[in-house]
């Protein structure tokens, strides 16, 4: 396999709350927990997974002018990631309550300057980035209807400059929420990432591989990401790929995806055939459930 291009990662930049349950959460009432503050972000997260593969990555992000902002740009900068991040004043930096328990996660959100993304910064970084060969989106920009210009126009700029382009689909209730026009938002790119309850938003309740195919009318190869049950991938020559999942002790799944969506890249992007792109994938997935936190451990 050859070296991956440079990735452009777009999305978001976000301080994860990290709760990890002692048992079910007691509404109304108190639930013990360990506590945890860090970086996060779905962007954010893939482009360290994807430095800490040796990746040449640049994020393309928006955070407050305010000293979390600064902290979550310097640890990304001391893994190897190349920022070109805005900062906004008055605005502050994204923050999400995560609470995890028993191998399931929920998140309470607050997208602050990230909703502030513009299409000017995404232009100026794009064009700043002639080594580029490679542009995946985080869905987040595109669902929020803030960020959503910025969004497509990365999308746009990369198709103009011969990028290839993936999106990962981000989370099936705001997926919902923008209906079959998120479909028409992301149509033919090279890759799309859904787990199995954002494929059953876009595609209906149907087995893992039929999802996938049923999906490929919009991008040009499709992976089902399904957890512990592996990964599904689909392309438009009809081939179908699956892998299974390492099985390992689940401590906090924060991040899976996003590790499994740097893994995905770096072996496909670098020649990989699909198999060994899937491979890579889950072994990434499985290292990121293993270890409290959205990001690989120094």
């Amino acid at each position: 396999m050859s070296l991956a291009p440079r990735i452009v990662v777009v999305g978001d930049v976000i301080t994860d709350v990290l709760a990890v349950l002692s048992g079910p959460l007691a509404t109304g009432s108190d639930t013990a927990a360990g506590i945890r503050f860090s970086g996060g972000g779905q962007a954010a997260n893939t482009a360290a997974w994807l430095a800490g593969q040796g990746a040449a990555v640049t994020l393309v992000a928006a955070v407050g002018d305010d000293e979390t902002g600064r902290e979550r740009v310097t640890e990304l900068e001391r893994v190897g990631v190349t920022c070109a991040v805005e900062r906004h004043e008055g605005y502050p930096t994204g923050t999400v309550i995560v609470l995890t328990h028993d191998g399931e996660r929920t998140m309470v959100s607050q997208r602050g300057a990230n909703l502030r993304l513009t299409t000017e910064h995404v232009d100026r970084t794009i064009a700043a980035a002639p080594d580029a060969g490679h542009l995946h989106l985080s869905a987040y920009t595109l669902l929020d209807v803030g960020s959503r210009g910025a969004g497509l126009r990365a999308l746009a700029a990369a198709r103009e400059r011969g990028l290839t382009t993936s999106v990962d689909a981000a989370s099936a209730a705001p997926l919902r929420r923008v209906g079959t026009a998120f479909l028409t938002w992301v149509r033919d790119v090279d890759l799309l990432l859904v787990n199995t309850d954002e494929a059953t938003v876009l595609a209906g309740g149907l087995d893992p591989a039929a999802q996938a195919r049923a999906l490929t009318s919009v991008a040009h190869r499709v992976v089902v990401k399904r957890g512990a049950a592996g990964a599904v991938w689909v392309d438009r020559t009809g081939l179908v790929e699956t892998a299974p999942a390492p099985g390992v002790a689940v401590v906090d799944v924060t991040g899976a995806g996003d590790a499994f969506a740097a893994g995905l890249l770096t072996a496909w992007l670098a020649g990989a055939d699909p198999r060994a792109a899937l491979s890579r994938a889950g072994d990434l997935g499985a290292l990121a459930v293993t270890t409290v936190g959205a990001r690989p451990q120094p």
